[in-house]
């Protein structure tokens, strides 16, 4: 597989489509990935949620702010799913 890429995106797209529901991430999906590209990914989907916790909301905007929260509940399930890939594999992230 190619350093840091997935189906031909960047492990940084990656984290975004995530983060905006167009991938999910799972076991199977991570199965492919080896040490180097699970701390990538890791290190991106932290990232894009800081990136999510930064957006200016306003709080009498429902709509926005739960595009917000659906991003950041996103990125959270595939941060532990991807933690408890790493564990079991005893990659330390």
């Amino acid at each position: 597989m190619a350093q840091g890429t997935i189906r031909g995106k960047s492990l940084k797209v990656v984290a975004v489509d995530v983060a905006d529901g167009m991938i999910t991430i799972n076991p199977l999906f991570l199965k492919k990935f080896d040490k180097d590209m699970l701390k990538e990914l890791n290190e991106h989907l932290n990232k894009a949620m800081t990136a999510a916790r930064n957006e200016k909301v306003m709080p009498n905007d429902p709509v926005s702010l739960r595009k917000r929260n659906l991003k950041l509940q996103r990125l959270n399930n595939a941060m532990i799913i991807l933690k408890h890939i790493a564990r079991e594999k005893r990659i330390p992230l």
